[in-house]
């Protein structure tokens, strides 16, 4: 795998993936940014968002549920003093759909957290990561 990362200008950045996907990154203005980007670090929480998400919607189609939604929302702790690592990152899954079994739900989240998401394993050494989840059924449309 292999990225690169252009200076543009005071704290902006343009990252570039292998795969030729481009995202800007910048700082804040106490930092001499312009706000006009994701933060690293936030990447780095986005990038176990999408890791674990993505684990337990493949998981959950093979084990054949009925998913209309998956959201991840993440809450991170970091470090008072530098560097500013996790300390603390929390993943709470809000999946919705027709029936879907709890157990199939929970053993999806285990298994990505144990076994499959690489980004969320390769902080589990210094991070504290910790999950949980609701299960919704899907809205029924007004009038129906």
């Amino acid at each position: 795998m292999k990225a690169s990362v252009k200076w543009l200008q005071d704290a902006s950045f343009e990252g570039q993936s292998g795969s030729g996907h481009r995202i800007v990154m910048d700082g804040p203005p106490e930092a001499g940014g312009t706000n006009s980007g994701i933060r690293p670090m936030e990447m780095v929480l986005l990038g176990v968002g999408g890791c674990t998400a993505f684990d337990v919607m493949l998981i959950l189609k093979k084990s054949r549920q009925q998913v209309e939604d998956c959201v991840v929302e993440l809450k991170a702790q970091r470090a008072e003093s530098e560097p500013k690592v996790f300390t603390h990152i929390h993943i709470h899954f809000v999946v919705t759909g027709k029936n879907l079994s709890e157990k199939h739900v929970k053993r999806a989240i285990e298994l990505s957290a144990e076994k499959y998401c690489s980004a969320s394993i390769m902080l589990k050494n210094s991070v504290e990561i910790t999950h949980d989840y609701e299960i919704h059924e899907p809205s029924k449309m007004r009038g129906s």
